[in-house]
């Protein structure tokens, strides 16, 4: 919830972390970005690009969990496309989008062949100059078994042809929300230690064609 300080220091340390990628790749003009977010939840990403400039008609969404497309279609403009399905299954048409982002996707994916389907699926439909976005933990958590770390040698197995930029981002969340209920300034001080951040953004560009 954005009302927490630990959860919108998270939102705003991760957006300032896209932003300085996108324009040392040269993404400068928001508004005719395009993006297919695979996984997009209840729209919560989605929302946060409209809010940095984005034309939602640009944005396309991709849910599997029909509850959480549901309340994605709910919280976004009519103008985004949401689509309640398998991304894998579902036909985007190739090299389409600039962006195609996966948010805590992978580290759900426990089958590695799957994996590599997905990355494929996301990595065909990026435009050359595009960038497949990832953001995920590399941290596992050993009291959720449903989940696994994805460090970076794993997607620089699924991405072979990318070229990547990355910057570990994230206070480890039990961490920040102990610490931000003392104060929020403390996020920052914590923060900076690089072993106390658990998750990876990464972008992951395609070649000009």
């Amino acid at each position: 919830m954005m009302l927490e300080p630990a959860t919108l220091l998270t939102v705003q340390e991760r957006q300032r972390a896209l932003v300085w990628m996108m324009r040392k790749a040269g993404m400068t003009d928001p508004s005719a970005i395009t993006v297919l977010e695979i996984g997009c939840g209840a729209g919560g990403n989605l929302v946060e690009f409209i809010r940095m400039g984005f034309d939602p008609a640009n944005l396309i969404g991709m849910e599997l969990v029909e509850e959480r497309a549901v309340q994605a279609r709910r919280r976004l403009p009519d103008t985004t496309i949401v689509i309640n399905g398998d991304a894998v299954a579902e036909a985007i048409e190739p090299a389409s989008r600039s962006i195609v982002l996966l948010s805590t996707v992978f580290s759900s994916v426990l089958d590695d062949d799957f994996q590599q389907r997905l990355a494929d699926v996301a990595w065909n439909t990026v435009a050359p100059g595009g960038a497949v976005v990832c953001y995920d933990f590399v941290v596992n958590n050993p009291r959720n078994r449903d989940v696994r770390a994805v460090p970076i040698e794993r997607l620089r197995t699924l991405f072979p042809q990318a070229l990547m930029m990355k910057r570990r981002v994230t206070l480890a969340p039990p961490v920040a929300r102990r610490v931000t209920r003392i104060h929020p300034g403390l996020y920052r001080v914590f923060n900076a230690v690089p072993w106390a951040r658990t998750h990876y953004l990464t972008w992951l560009a395609k070649p000009p064609g």
